[in-house]
């Protein structure tokens, strides 16, 4: 398997403290260490709330993720649980234990000042099913030009430029919308796809005539305005 490179247009970031880059990478000697780390530093800037923790299903669940931890499941799950013990050996990460069920259940936080207060309020708190669920790889959008290779047609230079003049005139969901729409009517088609941005600016998304409508009547509404665009 190889990396295709990194497309154009605005990417997805992840901050990263150059602590890690000082201080820590260079005493990671452990590949599941490396990815553990790596994965719980893109988490932890993609949750919610004052309190921001891991368990080891946060790792287990993301199969994107997974798919870079061995072989089997069994193999891919040992490696998580090496990988995060490391990761607490060298002081990375702290780890507690809570009472759950017949068990316990482990939780993880960065060591860091946050980290360390809320390691010790554990007692007064606990993890609850209302928790909003953590982030997957598999939930992160693809960027405008990913989307549309992956669902309109190749990506040439012209129309390159032509989605970063897109990028700057409409907002990136309408672009994400018009794109799924002429999927969902099969007409792959730029002109298509600006047509109902053009009449989206115009007229006003929320306003045009189909709000409100049966998925049929939006159709046959779009079908009907953006006619010119598609080949009987």
């Amino acid at each position: 398997m190889t990396f295709n490179g990194f497309p154009p247009g605005k990417i997805s970031l992840t901050r990263i403290p150059s602590m890690f880059f000082k201080d820590l990478l260079p005493q990671i000697d452990d590949l599941d260490e490396l990815k553990v780390t790596l994965y719980a530093l893109w988490l932890i800037t993609r949750m919610e709330g004052e309190v921001r923790y891991f368990k080891e299903l946060d790792f287990t669940a993301d199969p994107i993720f997974l798919e870079g931890m061995g072989a089997s499941a069994a193999a891919q799950q040992s490696a998580v649980r090496a990988g995060l013990e490391r990761a607490v050996n060298r002081g990375t990460l702290l780890m507690t234990a809570l009472p759950d069920g017949e068990g316990q259940l482990e939780i993880y936080f960065f060591n860091s000042l946050k980290g360390k207060a809320a390691v010790q309020s554990v007692g007064s708190w606990r993890p609850s099913d209302g928790d909003t669920p953590s982030p997957t790889l598999s939930l992160e959008q693809p960027n405008i030009f990913r989307l549309y290779e992956e669902n309109i047609g190749p990506l040439t230079p012209l129309i390159a430029d032509t989605l970063r003049d897109a990028e700057k005139q409409y907002p990136e969901d309408w672009i994400r919308q018009a794109m799924d729409i002429a999927v969902q009517n099969n007409v792959r088609k730029w002109k298509y796809i600006e047509a109902i941005l053009h009449s989206w600016q115009d007229g006003g998304r929320d306003e045009r005539p189909n709000r409100g409508h049966t998925k049929k009547d939006r159709q046959a509404y779009l079908e009907d305005e953006f006619a010119e665009f598609i080949e009987d």
